[in-house]
């Protein structure tokens, strides 16, 4: 199987032109054979505008999944993308997972909440996401911040997760995430881990890009640049070829007075 991933340039809160991009990128990636689309988090109605979270957020029934759930079914290519939703009086920074036949996989809100904007307006998740398959694989889904804690990761992992699908608006100057943490949760996790990130500038806040697809071994499979948009498409069988020497040794767990690691 295939996976794309969009390195997106800031919404700001241009909610039709979003949903046009993301059309687009979902039949670029429909043509190049990916059967999934990665955005980055919150791409509705963007990350840095607090003042339209409250405003246009939808419950998981409105119209912007509905209209995504055509959409993907339309191009024969599924989407994982980070939005805002509305449950009651509640606001959640969630991540959604649509098939390519439209169905909804998977849905998770954000459990580590970064900084005094999203602890303001949103309320924590609770729950890690279940495992789902995708293409006979299971994958999970986490949402920016929550990739660097390790537990949540190995959790999935546990699981069965073999794809760890990562929405984020990750700022400049904090790209030791993308060089090292999340290849690191990806070689911990034996996993693939796809972190989806900005690129440019929104109400102040500059984006670090570095958009990354990490594999079992802690090597990219693919990364963005630091500025522009990209599209990045990997074959998921480059992971599964990682010989046993380049992965965790998963199953030699250590126990402090044991007899060796």
């Amino acid at each position: 199987m295939k996976i794309a991933l969009w390195q997106a340039p800031p919404t700001n809160g241009r909610i039709d032109a979003v949903f046009r991009a993301i059309c687009q990128q979902l039949r670029a990636a429909s043509a190049a054979g990916a059967g999934l689309l990665l955005t980055p988090e919150l791409i509705l109605p963007g990350y840095n505008r607090p003042d339209l979270h409250a405003a246009l957020a939808q419950p998981l029934e409105g119209a912007w999944i509905t209209r995504l759930r055509a959409m993907a079914r339309e191009a024969g290519c599924g989407l994982c993308l980070g939005w805002a939703e509305r449950a009651g009086e509640a606001l959640y920074n969630a991540v959604t997972v649509i098939g390519a036949d439209g169905a909804i996989l998977s849905h998770y809100r954000k459990i580590q909440l970064y900084g005094a904007m999203e602890q303001a307006g949103f309320r924590r998740g609770t729950e890690l996401p279940p495992v789902f398959q995708l293409a006979g694989q299971g994958a999970a889904t986490l949402v920016c911040y929550d990739i660097e804690f390790p537990g949540h990761a190995a959790a999935l992992a546990r699981d069965g997760a073999r794809l760890i699908l990562v929405p984020t608006a990750n700022p400049l100057g904090f790209e030791h995430v993308q060089r090292v943490l999340v290849p690191a949760r990806a070689h911990e996790s034996g996993a693939v881990v796809a972190y989806a990130n900005y690129a440019g500038a929104e109400a102040g806040l500059d984006y670090g890009g570095l958009s990354v697809i990490a594999g079992p071994d802690g090597q990219p499979l693919a990364m963005a640049g630091a500025r522009g948009e990209a599209l990045l498409v990997v074959d998921l069988a480059a992971a599964d070829a990682v010989p046993p020497e380049g992965r965790a040794a998963l199953a030699r767990e250590y126990r402090p007075g044991g007899k060796g690691a």
